[in-house]
């Protein structure tokens, strides 16, 4: 709302003379699932407390276009004053969460989970990993801190694979161990090192389905890289346990909504 307003405030709105109780609805102009009714619900508060904010629907719905899922009771310039930010929070949150939710209904699998990354936009992360939650999917680390993840370019710099796992089970503190691998040949390297998951990265379906075999006693499994709704099936018939997908959040489309008068 600060972005919205500063430094001079709604100057457009400002030119009403007449700042009458209103009320409009929020509708949703496409099939989605919806996320971030609280959210839009707050930036209404923002501007006045007494704005009432009625909710008709709830987050993780599979909504029609045309449905209404908010009626919003208050004095005009208020509403205005927060329409497009309050919009702006559902038509994220609800294309995270409906993009999300594809892939999660293309795999059809409950032995597989479709998980989010950090490609995600500045600040604004928590938000697209509540929705992918909205939508099916699990969250993967939320930074730098929450897990040890060795990934191609650590291995490049440091030169020796087996080195670095040993010396992230040496330094774990508690933390979970990710090792990223690209090929057979570096999971060779390090299978039977206690660490808790293998990343295969850009891997074909059939050694995928190779490094699954040789890992999924010892390991969790993943696989990430160029995952398209198109071949996320095939990934996970490998029998992988994590597929970490950057276009739900990265890419994915924001929902349209409109906020109508009446």
């Amino acid at each position: 709302m600060s972005e919205d307003l500063r430094p001079s405030g709604d100057i457009t709105t400002r030119l009403i003379i007449n700042n009458k109780k209103i009320k409009a609805k929020i509708i949703s102009n496409e099939n989605c699932i919806v996320g971030g009714l609280d959210f839009a619900k707050a930036a209404f508060k923002y501007s006045d407390k007494k704005t009432i904010f009625k909710i008709k629907t709830k987050d993780g719905k599979s909504i029609k276009r045309g449905k209404v899922l908010a009626i919003v009771y208050g004095k005009s310039k208020s509403i205005l004053k927060s329409e497009r930010v309050a919009l702006n929070f559902l038509s994220l949150i609800s294309g995270v969460a409906t993009t999300t939710k594809k892939f999660v209904n293309r795999i059809k699998s409950k032995n597989c989970k479709i998980c989010c990354t950090r490609k995600t936009v500045p600040n604004l992360r928590a938000l697209q990993k509540y929705g992918v939650k909205l939508g099916g999917g699990f969250n993967h680390r939320f930074n730098l801190s929450d897990e040890i993840l060795i990934k191609d370019n650590h291995i490049a710099i440091d030169g020796d694979i087996q080195k670095l796992v040993k010396r992230a089970i040496k330094n774990k503190k508690g933390k979970k161990i990710t090792v990223e691998v690209d090929n057979l040949n570096q999971l060779k390297k390090i299978i039977g090192l206690k660490f808790n998951r293998i990343l295969f990265d850009n891997m074909s379906p059939k050694n995928l389905r190779k490094g699954v075999k040789l890992s999924n006693r010892l390991y969790e499994t993943e696989a990430s890289g160029g995952i398209s709704l198109k071949n996320v099936r095939k990934i996970a018939s490998t029998g992988v346990k994590r597929i970490s997908v950057g276009k739900i959040t990265h890419s994915a489309p924001a929902t349209d909504f409109k906020l109508d008068l009446y």
